[in-house]
């Protein structure tokens, strides 16, 4: 079997990245704006993705993202993604974002979030490729696999069913 086409274990995708949040980053409230951090989220989603496809991957879609908790200013930021599930060319990505407080001295870093999105691996001329599939190794790689497929599910009957309503107008 070609090395593309063999399994991959889920923790080689594993990808952190962080940053700390600047005033540059805030919005009306005081807090760091939303979008910043989906920014965040995709950029180390992306990151995941590359690496379990080895190559060029593109968002293709969101499912889901929950704020938490607000992040504030001087927070220093973690992004731990990992990708969950692989269909023939896509991929889905789990992603966590966590803060340690600035004004909190070895306190734990908090959840602030939390991130679902779904990859595309493409070729040179941005066509879709084929990526390898998931080995899953443990309890943990199982669930999330599973919890995958349950969203893609979710994902393709939400399209057709606006499909079908269209059709029907």
């Amino acid at each position: 079997m070609d090395e593309q086409h063999q399994g991959r274990p889920i923790a080689d995708s594993r990808v952190t990245l962080s940053k700390i949040m600047t005033a540059v980053d805030v919005n009306l409230y005081g807090t760091v704006h939303g979008g910043v951090l989906m920014k965040f989220v995709d950029d180390v989603a992306g990151a995941a993705a590359a690496r379990h496809s080895g190559g060029t991957a593109v968002t293709a879609a969101i499912d889901e993202i929950v704020f938490i908790e607000p992040v504030r200013v001087g927070d220093l930021v973690h992004a731990y993604a990992q990708v969950n599930w692989t269909g023939n060319s896509s991929m889905e990505v789990g992603v966590k974002l966590a803060a340690e407080r600035w004004d909190e001295v070895g306190g734990t870093p908090i959840p602030v979030a939390t991130a679902y999105l779904v990859f595309v691996a493409v070729d040179v001329a941005g066509k879709p490729r084929s990526v390898p599939p998931v080995v899953l190794t443990d309890p943990d790689d199982k669930r999330r696999f599973k919890e995958a497929l349950i969203r893609r599910d979710h994902r393709l009957a939400r399209r057709a069913a606006i499909q079908r309503a269209r059709a029907e107008q």
